[in-house]
């Protein structure tokens, strides 16, 4: 097989492959077998009808059609090793001559990563928030737990943000038509939480026992897509949280510490791990923000286009605006691609077994699958190379860290390994890698 490849821009290339005959013989088998399949003729059983009798009763272009659906492929994906092309897009392939016993010569546009260097990550340098909590911090997880033992008492007054409502609610169209899907009795909701219909709180704050309260809320999706409905609001009744005294009686209800004080340190210590946690994450998005602004590169508009048009195939478009935020997010997140994996091809980064075992469990419950299911859930898509994917972009994102230099609100240099050593709960996972097929190194 001979190809070619031409640059049309930064982001596409066109290659050119021509297929000798000789080494179409597999697909041309492989189509008689198909075509053998598929048909009846009298005198021959199914799947044995030889290749002259197909010729005579389909013709020769019939087979060579079914041949070159399935030479094309094969042939494209070996040039596209051979040229060492990495498409981020579906190619446009145009078959440009097929000279029967002799050759077949196809053309393929596709988008391609551009070419680009990558900054010295040593350079890189952010500020992430101290990790120290705060003592409004404590207080703060103090009073979510003590407000999972709260008891409510129906008061007679305007309804504040904390307050439980006991509500009926209805909707309607500007024709009295009523929406069943906004229609509930009885539904308890902590107002200030934002929880319910957009405009749902600034219209029932303030109302007390037994008032109306109306507002207009239009649906982004769905059935009422871009329709002003009327939504009723009946108030059945204000309930107040009392909150339960933070003491020793309430450590043993609520915990397996005997004293108040015992609680609050494990509390505090929670909270010193979430803000570590947080700060973590945060150093994770600033350093890969600050490497993105470092470069700047051609995107292929097709490939954006291609997402944008994926993301409103529901034929729910909410409008331009929308819009331009998907593409601005496509375009984000193509760009991170891009980059990670040139950080990942430089550095040299592979994915082990116990890496991808320990995504595997930690990815699992998000789908409320076990691990194993998960895994063979995986092989079964076809989806471990996306998985192993994901997990040396994010190795590669680790490399940067480790070079890039990050401090705190103080000024301190935050060890961002000796922090992940810390707080990873993965460490020590059985190995699960087995289950998806794969060897030592991805």
């Amino acid at each position: 097989m001979k190809s070619d490849v031409e640059t049309l821009s930064p982001t596409r290339v066109k290659l050119t492959v021509e297929v000798p005959f000789d080494e179409m013989k597999p697909s041309l088998d492989a189509a008689y077998a198909r075509i053998a399949k598929q048909v009846n003729i009298p005198g021959f059983r199914k799947g044995k009808v030889p290749a002259r009798i197909i010729e005579q009763r389909f013709g020769r272009a019939a087979v060579l059609d079914e041949a070159v659906n399935d030479a094309v492929p094969k042939a494209y994906d070996e040039a596209l090793r051979t040229h060492n092309v990495m498409p981020v897009s579906r190619p446009e392939v145009e078959v440009t001559e097929i000279e029967d016993g002799v050759h077949l010569t196809f053309t393929a546009e596709v988008d391609v990563r551009p070419e680009f260097d990558l900054p010295e990550f040593a350079s890189l340098r952010v500020e992430v928030a101290n990790a120290e909590p705060q003592e409004s911090d404590i207080e703060t997880q103090i009073d979510s737990l003590r407000g999972r033992f709260a008891s409510l008492t129906e008061v007679d007054r305007a309804s504040v943000d904390g307050d439980v409502l006991l509500v009926d609610i209805s909707g309607h169209t500007a024709e009295e038509d009523p929406i069943e899907d906004l229609t509930g009795a009885a539904m308890s909701y902590e107002l200030g939480t934002d929880g319910m219909l957009p405009g749902f709180d600034d219209a029932v704050r303030g109302a007390s026992k037994d008032d109306v309260r109306s507002f207009v809320f239009t649906p982004e999706n769905g059935d009422w897509t871009g329709v002003p409905l009327t939504v009723n609001v009946v108030v059945q009744a204000v309930r107040e949280r009392e909150l339960p005294a933070f003491d020793d009686d309430f450590a043993q209800m609520a915990s397996e510490f005997d004293t108040a004080a015992e609680l609050r340190d494990d509390i505090a210590k929670r909270v010193v791990r979430l803000k570590k946690l947080e700060q973590g994450a945060e150093a994770r998005n600033k350093v890969l923000d600050v490497l993105l602004d470092e470069i700047d590169i051609p995107l292929p508009e097709s490939a954006i286009a291609d997402e944008v048009a994926s993301h409103f195939e529901d034929g729910h478009d909410s409008g331009e605006e929308h819009r331009v935020e998907v593409e601005e997010q496509a375009r984000v997140a193509l760009k991170r691609q891009f980059v990670l994996d040139k950080v990942a091809e430089t550095s040299e980064v592979a994915v082990g077994e116990s890496e991808l075992s320990a995504w595997l469990v930690q990815q699992a419950p998000r789908y409320g699958m076990a691990p194993e299911a998960f895994a063979q859930a995986l092989v079964e898509a076809g989806q471990v190379p996306m998985a192993i994917q994901d997990i040396r972009r994010a190795k590669a994102l680790a490399t940067v860290l480790e070079q890039a230099t990050v401090v705190d609100a103080d000024g301190n240099i935050v060890d961002l390994k000796a922090l992940d050593a810390e707080l990873n709960p993965m460490a020590g996972m059985p190995d699960l890698a087995a289950l998806a097929g794969q060897d030592d190194e991805a």
